[in-house]
């Protein structure tokens, strides 16, 4: 009789600065129902908590009601597995400390898992993308912020806190920019979207060369991406600035990592060359002898919002059952 109560299906949620995902996953992988809503609209975490309760609970009522759900994953900036909060988020509205994974359980009644959105990329890379039969490698997430995660013999490290792999935080200029985490000179300062954005401005501010970036309605790493297709020096000088304090950190990381790949995911890898040959140059000037030449950049050829709900629902099947209907 028990065999008839085995959980069939988990939900996977990936909240993002811009957008918050939820969809219903069964065993195989497969996304059975999913949708969004914008994050910024709920400024108030508890506000926010509601209406994702409230929402996954229409998903879920809607496809095969609650006693097919096993459990919740959850993927967020900022957030540990280990404590099963977001703490100090440096970009989302929630400041402090969040204990997203028990408010959620207590409003849903379902186990929930919350890990760091980076620690999701990689699971789902592990699971299902790029790094999908490799044992030692780094996902690093380029977006509003610069996370990652490394994996080592074909396990994710976490660290004691849950905090590792903070790689956006790491310092590439002493007393340099200000980064979003308090401290200064950070590689997100300068790889995260605001900072590729500061760099295209003081490049501007400095010269009087023509650029195609002044006459950008918005600019943004996407548009100053398509500035360096149509062939504008300027832009072109912007990610190769980009690319060269990327590899610079990503010649550290690997240095004590020795992995075989470094596989990045998020919006600002969609920049392909123009930031990725300047970095794979600066490492291999920087990183330890013994790994000159050896260790790949890899573009996730994965949808950033498919791996992510992906990755978070491989994090739901890995935590202990819990349910309040039981």
């Amino acid at each position: 009789m028990e065999e008839n109560n085995i959980k069939t299906k988990v939900v996977g949620v990936d909240i993002s600065i811009e957008s918050t995902t939820y969809a219903m996953v069964d065993v195989r992988g497969n996304i059975l129902a999913e949708d969004s809503f914008p994050t910024m609209d709920y400024p108030d975490v508890n506000n926010f908590v509601t209406a994702l309760s409230e929402k996954i609970v229409m998903m879920v009522e809607q496809n095969g009601g609650y006693e097919t759900i096993r459990s919740i994953g959850v993927s967020c900036p900022s957030a540990s597995t280990v404590s099963g909060c977001i703490e100090n988020a440096a970009n989302l509205p929630w400041k402090g400390i969040v204990p997203l994974a028990a408010m959620l359980r207590d409003r849903i009644g379902l186990a929930v898992g919350l890990s760091n959105d980076a620690h999701i990329s990689a699971l789902g890379e592990y699971t299902f993308g790029s790094a999908h039969g490799m044992k030692d490698f780094i996902v690093v997430s380029l977006g509003v912020g610069i996370g990652s995660c490394l994996f080592s013999d074909g396990k994710e490290h976490r660290g004691h806190g849950g905090y590792a792999g903070e790689f956006g935080h790491t310092c590439v200029y002493p007393e340099g920019r200000q980064c979003g985490c308090g401290n200064k000179g950070c590689v997100e300062a300068y790889v995260g979207a605001k900072g590729i954005v500061k760099t295209a401005q003081k490049l501007m501010a400095e010269s009087d060369a023509p650029s195609l970036m002044r006459d950008l309605e918005k600019l943004s790493p996407r548009t100053i991406k398509e500035c360096c297709d149509k062939g504008d020096e300027m832009a072109i000088d912007v990610y190769r600035r980009t690319g060269r304090i990327l590899g610079q950190g990503l010649a550290t990381y690997a240095s004590l990592i020795d992995p075989e790949a470094i596989i990045f995911t998020g919006g600002i890898s969609h920049a392909g060359h123009w930031l990725l040959d300047p970095a794979k140059e600066v490492l291999d000037q920087l990183v330890f002898g013994n790994l000159k030449n050896k260790v790949k950049l890899i573009v996730s050829r994965l949808d950033d919002r498919e791996r992510d709900v992906l990755g978070a629902s491989a994090l739901a099947w890995s935590v202990p059952e819990y349910s309040l209907f039981k």
